[in-house]
């Protein structure tokens, strides 16, 4: 079972190494080398942890942290929903998307956007994202990616 709890300045470099191995071992055939090589470069001080400020959450099992997910309510996004490759096809990424989705509509936000990587857009539509066309991700760090601009309609 998967145990979320709020992540904190001291949990950045966890998150950030989620991603990293998310990124480098899930998005193989959306993006190439190269990309993925960008994509994951740096550390946390770089900017991630700045991210820690917002409404973003770790997973937890058996005292490990296995995902991450994050809830940016001034755009009413979500993001950095990622799942350690050891951990992938157990539901602890619709379980951490749930999460984020429940406390989306305790702050009264109605809808959802999301900008899919290509690999988890199929993810998304499973899980009720709506978006089909594909769209270029500029990251603030300046790298560009293709995407999959998504949203859902909450209901109470």
């Amino acid at each position: 079972m998967l145990e979320i709890k709020r992540a904190n300045q001291e949990h950045a470099q966890v998150a950030f190494d989620i991603r990293l191995q998310a990124i480098r071992s899930q998005c193989i055939g959306a993006y190439t080398q190269a990309q993925m090589l960008l994509w994951t470069r740096g550390k946390a001080e770089d900017g991630y942890s700045a991210l820690m400020d917002k409404p973003f959450y770790l997973g937890w099992v058996q005292g490990e942290p296995v995902a991450t997910g994050m809830l940016d309510p001034d755009n009413n996004e979500v993001g950095a929903l990622f799942v350690l490759p050891g951990f992938t096809g157990r539901g602890y990424g619709k379980a951490m998307l749930d999460h984020l989705e429940s406390v989306a509509r305790e702050q009264a936000i109605e809808t959802l956007v999301l900008d899919a990587t290509l690999n988890a857009a199929s993810f998304y539509r499973a899980c009720g994202y709506v978006g089909d066309e594909q769209a270029i991700y500029h990251s603030p760090s300046g790298l560009q990616l293709a995407c999959v601009p998504m949203t859902k309609h909450l209901t109470c």
